[in-house]
């Protein structure tokens, strides 16, 4: 087995997860490169990354920029960012990609290459929802992307400071499904990082059990104002929740992604957070763009491709 070093590492988009990602990365011994821009890229040449988790901090210096050529070709890069800010980063990622360069996409929904590795009759055709022009879908190049589950709450205290809240999981897998020497030996870095590092026979069927839980919570608190247990504690909107959870449970279904889990088995682990805020309401609040087309939207549109009715979704 030829012996893959990733020793350039590149995050773009260094919020919460990124720059998690970012700190361990570098605590592991990579050279830690950053994308990123205003008060965020001041922050990172100021102070370097920054992560806290309990009472114990952990710093990294990185080189930061805000034009990827002057970074130049990359081992690996993490894409960390929202889905709306997916374009902007497929016009810019070119000078990080070179042939060997591996595309880590740790992002939340339903991600443009979805259908590229998952066979059927669906096979290969491009999510309009999350990418509409088919830019995305043409940098970086499908087959060096492996795709990425997180599993674990952060919050940026402030710019390029991140505050670990709980969850260490990182799974991973390659689009076409399967092992492959690549996504072991990352698994293998991620490990040494600290991380829990699970290697995915089929990705998708992982992240589409995230977006499961996701695409009712996030856009309802992101609507409301309301956190994970006021919005289960309601009987009329958990209800409603339960049925679009069904929909999209069949949705997985004929796609060749089952979920074995009923609703009620879901909102039992989702109670177990507490008051949960979560990441689109924290978006609304700040002020940013919501990922709704890759939780939302694109559920709608699958269920399109599938057949199956989503009256809830919409």
């Amino acid at each position: 087995m030829t012996e893959r070093v990733f020793h350039r590492v590149c995050i773009y988009g260094a919020g919460a997860i990124g720059g998690w990602i970012g700190t361990r990365l570098a605590g592991a011994g990579c050279q830690v490169n950053v994308v990123a821009r205003g008060a965020t890229l001041d922050a990172l040449k100021r102070h370097g990354l920054r992560t806290q988790h309990g009472h114990v901090e952990a710093t990294a210096a990185v080189h930061a920029s805000a034009d990827p050529a002057e970074l130049g070709v990359q081992d690996l890069v993490v894409l960390a960012i929202k889905a709306p800010g997916m374009l902007e980063v497929a016009r810019k990622i070119g000078p990080l990609i070179g042939p060997r360069t591996v595309v880590l996409t740790a992002m939340n929904g339903v991600p443009w290459w979805f259908l590229q590795g998952l066979g059927g009759a669906h096979a290969g055709q491009r999510l309009h929802s999350v990418d509409p022009g088919g830019e995305i879908g043409a940098a970086p190049p499908t087959e060096q992307v492996i795709g990425c589950v997180v599993h674990a709450a952060c919050s940026l205290r402030l710019p390029g400071f991140v505050q670990h809240h709980f969850g260490n999981r990182l799974i991973i897998g390659e689009p076409s499904g399967g092992h492959s020497e690549r996504v072991s030996q990352l698994a293998a870095l991620l490990s040494r990082a600290g991380f829990e590092a699970v290697v995915s026979e089929q990705i998708q069927r992982d992240i589409w059990f995230k977006l499961w839980g996701n695409m009712t919570m996030n856009p309802i608190s992101a609507l409301t104002g309301a956190t994970t247990d006021l919005i289960l504690g309601d009987e009329l909107v958990r209800a409603f929740v339960s049925r679009v959870m069904l929909e999209a449970k069949e949705i997985g279904a004929r796609l060749g992604l089952p979920i074995e889990q009923q609703p009620e088995d879901r909102h039992a682990l989702t109670l177990k957070l507490g008051a949960f805020k979560t990441s689109m309401l924290q978006d609304v609040e700040a002020g940013k763009a919501v990922e709704l087309d890759a939780l939302v939207t694109v559920v709608k549109e699958l269920g399109q491709l599938t057949g199956v009715p989503t009256p809830n979704t919409d």
